[in-house]
C-alpha cells in the first residue's frame, strides 16, 4: 500500500477530491492511504503563524523553516519516504515521474505558499521540487491534488483494466489515438470503417498512425524526445 502524506495551509481543499471516483475506490481497495496534515498544528507560534517577512526586503511573505523541518520529521518518524516540495521552480510532472512515484511506499508532499519556503527547508528535508507547469498558482494544494491523481491511478489494481493504462496518452511518448462510441452515425459524421471491419490488426495498425499522426501535429516535441 501507498502511503501519501500532504502537508498544507489548507487541509480542507482535500476531501472533495480523495473521498470520490478514483481515489475513494482506491482507498477501499487499500491501495492508497492519504494523511492530511494541517501545518498551523506543528508550529511553535502562538497565534499559529507559519509565514513571515523575507530577509533582505521584497514582497510578499515566506513560509517559516521550523514547522515544515518539524512537520515532516514528525510525519516521517523512522519510516523511508520521499519528500516532495511542490513549487513553480521544480522539476515538471510527467508520466515517468508519475509511475517512478507509484512504486514508492511513503511519499510526503508539501505544499507551497506565498513566496515560497525558506530555502534550508528544502536544504534539511526536501527530495525534490515538482512543478505541474510553468506558470503560478495562489497554492501548492492544486498541485498537489493533480500528483496524487495521476501516481495513484497507477497503482496496480486501482483501476478496472490495466491493459488500458498501455494506451493512454503519453505512453511511448505519443498521444492517444482518436475514440468513438455508439452510434455509429451521429450526425451525419460516421466513424471510421475499419472500427466496424473486425480485423484486430488492421484496428491497431489504425490506431498507431493516429497516434503519431496526432503527436505530430499537436506534440511534435514527443516525437523528439523518442528519437533521442
Amino acid at each position: 500500500m501507498l502511503r501519501i502524506d500532504i502537508i498544507t495551509i489548507f487541509p480542507e481543499m482535500f476531501s472533495p477530491v480523495l473521498n470520490d471516483s478514483i481515489m475513494k475506490r482506491a482507498q477501499e481497495k487499500k491501495k492508497v492511504v492519504f494523511k492530511i496534515h494541517d501545518l498551523r498544528d506543528y508550529t511553535k507560534d502562538p497565534h499559529r503563524k507559519v509565514d513571515d517577512r523575507p530577509f533582505g526586503g521584497g514582497p510578499g511573505m515566506v513560509m517559516t523553516p521550523q514547522p515544515l523541518v518539524d512537520a515532516v520529521k514528525k510525519i516521517k518518524g523512522r519510516r523511508k519516504a520521499r519528500v516532495i516540495y511542490m513549487c513553480p521552480g521544480g522539476t515538471t510532472f510527467v508520466q515517468k515521474k508519475a509511475k517512478e512515484l507509484s512504486l514508492e511506499k511513503n511519499i510526503i508532499i508539501i505544499c507551497g505558499h506565498y513566496e515560497g519556503i525558506d530555502e534550508r527547508v528544502r536544504d534539511m528535508v526536501v527530495d525534490e521540487s515538482i512543478s505541474v507547469g510553468d506558470y503560478v498558482l495562489t497554492g501548492g494544494e492544486v498541485p498537489a491534488m493533480i500528483v496524487v491523481d495521476a501516481v495513484t491511478r497507477l497503482i496496480p489494481g486501482v483501476l478496472g483494466k490495466e491493459a488500458s493504462l498501455e494506451d493512454e496518452s503519453f505512453e511511448h511518448n505519443l498521444l492517444e489515438y482518436p475514440q468513438y462510441t455508439r452510434p455509429a452515425d451521429f450526425c451525419g459524421k460516421k466513424i471510421p470503417a475499419v472500427l466496424l471491419s473486425g480485423n484486430h490488426k488492421a484496428v491497431k495498425e489504425w490506431r498507431m498512425t493516429q497516434a503519431l499522426a496526432r503527436t505530430q501535429k499537436f506534440r511534435p516535441d514527443l516525437l523528439k524526445i523518442s528519437s533521442q
